[in-house]
């Protein structure tokens, strides 16, 4: 390739990340915390971080092996994969063995390597996690948006899935399912997984089933599509959100055998990047995944938390005429401020950027725009993070909402900064209709 081509190229290393911004969720945190240190009243409503602590037992297990020190496999640790195919096994009722199991830094760093040894157009249901667009500009992938309503939670369509396929159905895609999601807290039943596994084997899609938040399904009843359509999906989770461990960066992918010559390609990148996950979280993890009953409680009781959280509120924001679907897991909402575009145009604010942009300077709540997660400029649409409380406080006092108390009285004792951010928002809206 000459000089001129490879300035031209598409994908050269002058160009393949022009344009491209920080994470909008780490960039909204650090700027959070900066106007924090400089004395001001935020509201942390940007970053998806779990407020609760680590597991006891997890934490003294990390304590146990923090003098490991060798390169573990590429793969993974034999016993942690051991025990995460068991685990997917049991919460799933999915066919696993350890062989089928990829250990890496984070969910977030395997989805970028899949992507980087898997030549296949990127399909995303519009809204969709911050990163998944940028990963796939970043390598030069082909990326096809998929709008979604909010009548129909936010969920992707079998009939659009089907409309972008057999326009050219031996073309190569890879189909990026994250629920509960990642903005939305919507989730999907039984028949639309159905039926969009059916549409995933009929053009032969790779299927990244993104169950991060599955364990915080509020009900528990979280449904892996790998059910469905087992030859052709690849879950992915980890310790961030159900274990409250964000910063140790452990994901994993399970893999099924029919998928071994992608697994394996990604072990060789692997390889020759990180190496291999940090020994003392990977040995950690074992005791995470193998679970116990003090972990099965934990998990309860941060469900019904985050259960309590979400209805209060959707209701707070639905009283002031904010729109918002069913929150069905994780901690976000995802509210529509579209009954209130007028009044934001007299305002001259027409974008939600522009919209939380003004939020900030004048109430302190921080929240990510639609157009983060791919949505129009001109779509009033947000993420609202429900995280800025004190997890550990909010489990010793869980009590409160299983002995007929109101949750209210949880929310003011255990949750104050959320019940004022939400008060200051909806103060902000409804002060709107009054001048």
């Amino acid at each position: 390739m000459s000089k001129t081509e490879k300035q031209n190229h598409p994908i050269n290393l002058n160009l393949n990340v022009r344009g491209l911004k920080p994470s909008a969720t780490l960039a909204i945190n650090e700027l959070s915390n900066k106007m924090r240190a400089e004395g001001k009243k935020v509201y942390k409503f940007g970053l998806g971080q779990s407020p609760f602590p680590v597991p006891a037992e997890v934490v003294e297990s990390l304590q146990t092996h923090a003098a490991e020190k060798d390169y573990l496999p590429v793969k993974g640790l034999p016993e942690l994969r051991e025990s995460i195919a068991n685990f997917i096994v049991k919460t799933q009722h999915v066919k696993a063995t350890a062989d089928d199991v990829l250990i890496g830094p984070g969910s977030k760093e395997l989805i970028f390597i899949l992507q980087l040894v898997y030549y296949g157009d990127l399909i995303i249901p519009t809204p969709s996690w911050v990163s998944y667009f940028p990963q796939a500009y970043i390598i030069g992938r082909h990326v096809h948006w998929v709008p979604t309503n909010i009548e129909d939670g936010y969920r992707l369509s079998p009939k659009r899935l089907e409309e972008i396929c057999e326009k050219d159905p031996d073309r190569p895609r890879v189909v990026i399912l994250n629920y509960p999601s990642n903005p939305t807290g919507c989730t999907y039943k039984l028949e639309r997984l159905k039926e969009l596994a059916q549409v995933a084997r009929k053009y032969k899609v790779i299927l990244i089933s993104d169950e991060i938040y599955g364990l915080l399904h509020h009900q528990a009843q979280h449904v892996s599509i790998a059910r469905f359509y087992p030859e052709g999906t690849i879950i992915s989770t980890g310790l961030s959100k159900w274990c409250g461990a964000g910063g140790w960066r452990l994901g994993t992918f399970i893999f099924p055998k029919e998928l071994y010559w992608l697994r394996d390609a990604m072990a060789i990148v692997a390889s020759e990047t990180y190496t291999s996950t940090s020994a003392p979280i990977q040995f950690a993890a074992v005791t995470a995944f193998n679970g116990s009953p003090a972990i099965d409680k934990y998990l309860d009781d941060s469900r019904l938390i985050l259960r309590t959280m979400a209805k209060y509120i959707r209701n707070e924001l639905l009283n002031a005429q904010i729109v918002v679907p069913q929150v069905n897991g994780g901690f976000y909402v995802f509210p529509d401020f579209s009954n209130y575009r007028s009044l934001l145009e007299a305002r001259k604010i027409t974008t939600s950027a522009q919209m939380c942009s003004a939020l900030l300077e004048e109430t302190g709540v921080a929240m990510l725009p639609g157009t983060d997660f791919g949505h129009k400029e001109e779509e009033l649409l947000a993420r609202l993070a429900y995280v800025n409380f004190d997890g550990k406080l909010a489990l010793e006092n869980v009590s409160m909402l299983q002995n007929g108390n109101t949750s209210n009285d949880f929310m003011l004792k255990c949750c104050p900064d959320v019940v004022e951010g939400i008060n200051a928002l909806t103060e902000w809206f409804v002060k709107l209709s009054e001048k």
